[in-house]
């Protein structure tokens, strides 16, 4: 198998911008990918473009390893739409594995996610293989009544009774009688919160009855729990505007560290919130909804290392970062990174674009308001510009970018050089490739590449300090169920 920051004086290729760059190793570029994509166009490159590349990349790749680091990106870091993609393009290859059934039975994570395999494979590459059939006939026995009557799709195309009339699932004691009556039509949902709220607008005879119903049915799930993590961020602004008199309950969930850890929500999700609830003139209610935003936010950051020594975070403000004002875009995710760092950390901050500059943060700010305070000035890419800017000794340099350099067309290796040599410095530095294009601005033996943006990361940036291996061994001790 392949392995990332093999020893390597890099290859040299031209990355999308137009700049001298390195060619990523083929697995590294593919965990870049799985880590980076949710299927949407990116500055340089679009949504077709992005699965043109992946099944290049299945295609040469170990497929064990392929295999494992879909689920690892669906598992750890919640990543759906681009690793349905890869379990259905990676059925072409696997056939004979003896762990082929096994992986599509990890692979799925909840039922849905069987749905939407089911239906990409359909759409793209006709009928299901064997493996894939009993690996996905496995999988049900995961799932009790509960979990099968929430996702059971109905208003799909691709519904799971459907799904259990192709595979044939041998039934289990847990999903025996629920099984049974999906396919007899008889599975009823229980109280989840979209149940509750869709059933306010099937009995509604007018809209004010409607409005009434909706407001008792956020009271009743916050009220009795009932709702998940996050259903409740996604749901914020609904609460405020149907149910005020609950929001102070709603909060106090919000920011309950027990749910916070246990979710899977990436970070950027606080800031879709946080862009939803300040358009709204709620006066007080508002307010105290971004105050406890802010204040989630911190604590989904809390497993940040501690590093020691001294460290430079670099942000990439140019104008490639910014692909829209959503919470998806490169600039919105560097800028929270950089703000958890700085406030997690005694660091240094930097941005860059044509040129480089120091910027001074107050870490006692909170991390939304650290990131939301940081400038993007657009123009070209010149990575050179963070070295020669570099001032002191630095133990680690952590890069934030779409690896998108032209300015020049030179990389910046021989002034990077220099840096050390100046200064005395021998760093390492994290490369965080926000988009995944798939090219680096250092050959892999100077650099650690790092694709993906959940708090996961940081628990590989910890490992890294001592094993510059610590992402494809993740990946490599994932185990198929």
């Amino acid at each position: 198998m392949s392995r990332f920051n093999n020893p390597s004086t890099g290859t040299k290729t031209v990355n999308l911008a137009g700049g001298e760059a390195f060619k990523q190793n083929p697995e590294l570029e593919l965990v870049s990918i799985l880590l980076t994509s949710f299927a949407n166009d990116q500055y340089y490159r679009s949504s077709n473009d992005t699965f043109k590349k992946l099944k290049e990349l299945i295609q040469v790749c170990d497929k064990e390893f392929v295999a494992k680091a879909a689920i690892y990106a669906r598992t750890e870091f919640g990543m759906r739409s681009i690793t349905h993609v890869v379990a259905s393009e990676l059925a072409k290859y696997i056939g004979g594995e003896s762990w082929s059934r096994a992986f599509y039975s990890s692979i799925i994570y909840r039922p849905d996610d069987m749905m939407e395999i089911i239906a990409y494979h359909k759409a793209n590459n006709g009928k299901l293989s064997n493996s894939m059939k009993k690996g996905i006939a496995k999988s049900f026995d995961k799932f009790d009544r509960y979990s099968l009557a929430k996702y059971k799709g109905d208003n799909k195309s691709t519904k799971l009774v459907d799904i259990v009339n192709m595979v044939h699932p041998i039934p289990t004691e847990k999903n025996e009688s629920a099984l049974r009556d999906l396919i007899n039509g008889d599975l009823k949902s229980f109280d989840t919160w979209e149940t509750e709220i869709s059933k306010t607008g099937q009995v509604a005879k007018n809209e004010e009855e409607k409005e009434r119903l909706k407001k008792e049915a956020w009271i009743k799930l916050i009220k009795e729990k009932k709702i998940g993590y996050f259903a409740l961020l996604r749901n914020l602004r609904n609460i405020i505007e149907q149910a005020p008199e609950i929001v102070t309950e709603a909060l106090e969930l919000l920011t309950d560290e027990n749910r916070i850890k246990k979710s899977l929500v990436l970070p950027f999700r606080y800031i879709t919130a946080f862009f939803e609830v300040e358009k709204l003139s709620n006066g007080s209610i508002v307010r105290d909804v971004l105050i406890a935003l802010n204040k989630a936010v911190d604590i989904s950051i809390s497993n940040v290392p501690k590093f020691d020594g001294e460290t430079l975070v670099v942000l990439d403000v140019s104008g490639s970062m910014i692909n829209g004002n959503n919470s998806k875009s490169p600039h919105i995710i560097g800028a929270l990174f950089s703000a958890a760092l700085i406030k997690s950390n005694n660091c240094d901050f930097m941005t860059f674009d044509t040129g480089a500059r120091y910027i001074n943060m107050n870490p006692l700010d909170s991390t939304l308001t650290i990131s939301r305070s940081i400038h993007f000035r657009g123009g070209g890419t010149d990575f050179r510009s963070i070295f020669a800017a570099a001032n002191k000794k630095y133990d680690r340099i952590i890069i934030l970018s779409d690896m998108q350099g032209w300015v020049g067309y030179n990389n910046p290796s021989g002034v990077f050089s220099q840096y050390k040599k100046a200064t005395g410095a021998d760093p390492k530095v994290y490369s965080f490739d926000l988009q995944g294009y798939g090219s680096m601005q250092f050959p892999e033996r100077n650099i650690y590449c790092i694709a993906g943006f959940s708090e996961k990361v940081f628990d590989i940036m910890s490992l890294l300090e001592q094993d510059k291996n610590a992402l494809v061994n993740k990946i490599k001790e994932i185990n198929f169920c």
